[in-house]
């Protein structure tokens, strides 16, 4: 059990047409910490991610962040109370640049507002800023020199950098990574381990959905597994890798192995 929980989820539970997608008894997100969402395939990994950010709604459930109830509130007000995501298909603006697609991330913008905007002297210093900052994070990510290009010329791995910088550039409390390895080239791996540690050495949270296991042995402090839109495991990687429940959820029953010896048989 999380000893200091910033996200807290209880009894969230959504079905189409009588089929059960999600049904959590209780989820907590211990601040500070990687924490690595598992399970096989329609598991009601994403759905039940899309219902925690607004994107979705549950037909019964609760959950705060922060302290503070979330549920029912619109994605956009979500990300403003600091809980950003990324999305296993991403959601670059392939028309605007890449410049132009992180600038959309910053929040507080004084040009946004109608009374403001016909006044530049008042937004033009806070826009100069962000795009110094912009340009600091593309750095990080190796972007930088493609910042004029539009975001549809980028590949399918760095489409998944250009999302995580964006998160990054509204300045969040805690970042959800809906499959960041998915359809990433094996050059780009190392890349976004190094940078989903690097957001928690920044002092952020994360909680992302993977199926890569060696990922989540590198990375997690914590995995939670489900199975059938249940949590049915959570703990320390080791101890969740070798767990029966979670071998029968991903390999079927009356397996005599584990995860975590069959992923380190895959590394020998």
């Amino acid at each position: 059990m999380p000893n200091d929980p910033i996200l807290v989820a209880d009894g969230v539970h959504r079905h189409f047409a009588g089929v059960t997608a999600v049904d959590v008894e209780h989820l907590a997100v211990e601040r500070g910490k990687i924490t690595a969402l598992i399970g096989p395939n329609g598991a009601g990994k994403t759905t039940f991610f899309n219902l925690l950010t607004g994107f979705d709604r549950p037909q019964a459930g609760s959950w705060s962040f922060d302290g503070r109830p979330v549920a029912g509130l619109a994605p956009y007000r979500v990300a403003r109370l600091g809980m950003v995501r990324t999305f296993q298909l991403t959601k670059v603006l392939g028309r605007l640049t890449v410049l132009e697609n992180m600038l959309l991330g910053s929040s507080r913008q004084s040009g946004e507002k109608l009374s403001y905007a016909i006044l530049p002297l008042i937004w033009k210093s806070r826009d100069r800023s962000d795009v110094a900052r912009a340009m600091e994070i593309l750095g990080r990510f190796k972007l930088d020199a493609k910042a004029a290009d539009y975001a549809a010329s980028l590949s399918g791995g760095q489409r998944k950098l250009l999302e995580m910088a964006r998160a990054i550039m509204s300045e969040p409390t805690m970042v959800m990574l809906d499959e960041p390895m998915a359809g990433v080239n094996p050059a780009l791996t190392q890349s976004l381990l190094h940078h989903i540690k690097d957001l928690k050495e920044q002092g952020m949270t994360v909680l992302f959905v993977e199926h890569d296991m060696h990922m989540v042995r590198n990375v997690a402090d914590r995995v939670v597994v489900m199975a059938e839109g249940k949590i049915i495991a959570s703990g320390a990687p080791d101890e969740v890798l070798s767990s029966t429940a979670v071998v029968d959820a991903y390999l079927g029953a009356h397996h005599d192995t584990d995860l975590r010896k069959l992923i380190q048989e895959m590394d020998s």
